[in-house]
């Protein structure tokens, strides 16, 4: 069974201050492997973002069904769809949103609140630490953003992503901030973190060498779907 599966999903939204309605998305079908790596790439306005934030239940299609490890998304409340999003999701943005205030171990640490059940308070605190390690910042714990490089931030959020132990990893340009050699750093360590977990790993990409290291590509064109250029 697929990990995620959208059928005929739309999407519009009506211009601010006019009653010009924008059509984002166009009968979008998509399913996702549970453990897959997939790149959606395309121009910037094509909907990428917007199907991503569908994806990770920060937006809801006006039509169409999704549904996640197997239960419809469509028949969630809202407390329902942040508990999905705190269990089974990991986000990662263009931007590393880190609490400037907090440590780095801090940072890792604040998906956990949102756990309805909460592990042990000392076992969060260890898988934290051995993600930490394992993205070479051991020595950063107690660090605070300010004092880190952007590719160290970049490595932070990523561990962040993984804490609560998601099945997929939604990344939305999560290498658009960074230089080239820190780009290709954080797609490795991406990848490397995928196998090693086995978590599904979805990211919105406009670099095609990026792109391509992921296990399928997907690209979008006014809102639709296309491979190799023909229309899903």
């Amino acid at each position: 069974m697929s990990l995620l599966r959208l059928s005929q999903v739309a999407k519009s939204y009506t211009e601010p201050g006019s009653q010009n309605v924008v059509q984002v998305l166009r009968d979008i079908t998509l399913s996702v492997e549970a453990g897959e790596s997939v790149a959606i790439v395309g121009p910037s306005g094509c909907g990428k973002s917007t199907l991503l934030n569908i994806i990770g239940t920060l937006d809801v299609p006006d039509a169409g069904e999704y549904e996640l490890d197997g239960e419809s998304i469509s028949s969630c409340g809202a407390a329902r769809l942040a508990s999905l999003r705190s269990e089974k999701i990991g986000f990662i943005f263009q931007l590393h949103h880190l609490m400037p205030q907090c440590t780095v171990l801090e940072n890792v640490l604040l998906p956990t609140l949102a756990l309805t059940v909460k592990p042990v308070a000392v076992e969060l605190k260890a898988r934290a630490e051995s993600l930490l390690a394992s993205v070479g910042l051991q020595d950063r714990l107690n660090w605070k953003p300010a004092q880190l490089s952007g590719g160290e931030r970049q490595r932070v959020a990523v561990v962040r992503a993984l804490i609560n132990q998601p099945k997929i990893i939604l990344a939305d340009e999560p290498t658009g901030a960074l230089d080239e050699k820190n780009a290709e750093s954080l797609t490795t360590l991406l990848l490397e973190m995928q196998a090693a977990t086995g978590v599904s790993l979805i990211m919105v990409t406009h670099h095609p060498l990026q792109a391509a290291r992921m296990g399928r590509v997907l690209r979008m064109h006014e809102g639709r779907l296309l491979r190799d250029g023909v229309m899903e």
